[in-house]
């Protein structure tokens, strides 16, 4: 069997692999086993070929680990608009009860709301920062 076809062999095993769990980093490992084989193609020696495949899918994993480094963390769902779209909506607080929440009319039914850390427990209208299990977290607009 030919270099350059058990490059390409191990190519599609990791193709596949990475299918089956999702990792990226394993597809920029194949990159790199297709360097192999074409290194294979162009007539290098089996040392050639591994480098070849050593420095492209080694770089392609450095870079893709520098790149996702570098963004910022995800946001939690509760707090994040595009996954709950409550977020950001406004909502009415007539009056607080002594134990720090209040209870609003929004979207058809009773909510309870609590105040957001740092922000005040009065009345008028408030933001939804986050949404906490069955409770809107509130600060004041």
């Amino acid at each position: 069997m030919l270099d350059s076809t058990v490059w390409w062999v191990l190519t599609g095993a990791a193709v596949a692999v990475e299918l089956a769990t999702g990792t990226f980093y394993l597809l920029m490992l194949a990159i790199g086993l297709a360097a192999g084989a074409l290194a294979a193609h162009t007539g290098g020696s089996v040392p050639a070929q591994l480098v070849a495949a050593a420095i492209v899918g080694g770089g392609a994993v450095t870079g893709l680990y520098l790149q996702r480094r570098g963004r910022p963390a995800a946001q939690d769902a509760a707090s994040n608009r595009d996954v709950n779209l409550d977020v950001g909506e406004t909502v009415q607080v007539e009056a607080w009860q002594p134990d720090g929440t209040a209870v609003v009319r929004y979207r058809g039914a009773n909510w309870t709301v609590v105040a957001a850390p740092g922000s005040g427990h009065d009345r008028g209208a408030h933001r939804v920062r986050e949404v906490v299990g069955s409770r809107l977290v509130v600060e004041k607009i």
